[in-house]
């Protein structure tokens, strides 16, 4: 647990990466917004999210993992961040913020993020898909 970091992970890094070369800046983890969305564009009332599959209860492979010990308390674990997640994406919309997620897993196809990126931030108003 103490290598699990909660800012600047990989995926997080990949999205400030595409987002910073598409000429966007962006202000990091907003204290005073439900979520700390770890991208805040304020001029542009967007905020992306880069949430992990795992701690997130993405529907992907990673995503649907049950671990082998401690069963129960991760699957309420889990249960619980998606609770929190949701409310805190309703809470963003209501104040009048566009919202993104984007998945550990969907980092991996650079060429597609950038495009979601890019169509996001350029015009779009992408909700947010939770698993099943």
């Amino acid at each position: 647990m103490r290598r699990v970091h909660s800012v600047d992970t990989t995926p997080e890094m990949a999205v400030r990466k595409i987002a910073y070369g598409l000429g966007y800046r962006y202000r990091l983890h907003k204290k005073d917004l439900p979520g700390k969305p770890d991208l805040v564009f304020i001029g542009k009332r967007k905020v992306i999210f880069v949430h992990g599959c795992f701690w997130h209860g993405h529907d992907c492979r990673r995503g649907n993992r049950i671990p082998k010990t401690n069963r129960d308390y991760w699957l309420a674990k889990i249960r619980g961040n998606i609770d929190r997640d949701k409310r805190q994406l309703d809470e963003l919309r209501k104040q009048g913020w566009s919202v993104l997620v984007i998945w550990e897993c969907e980092t991996r196809d650079t060429y597609q993020l950038t495009g979601r990126i890019s169509d996001f931030l350029s015009n779009g108003d992408f909700h947010a898909k939770r698993p099943g």
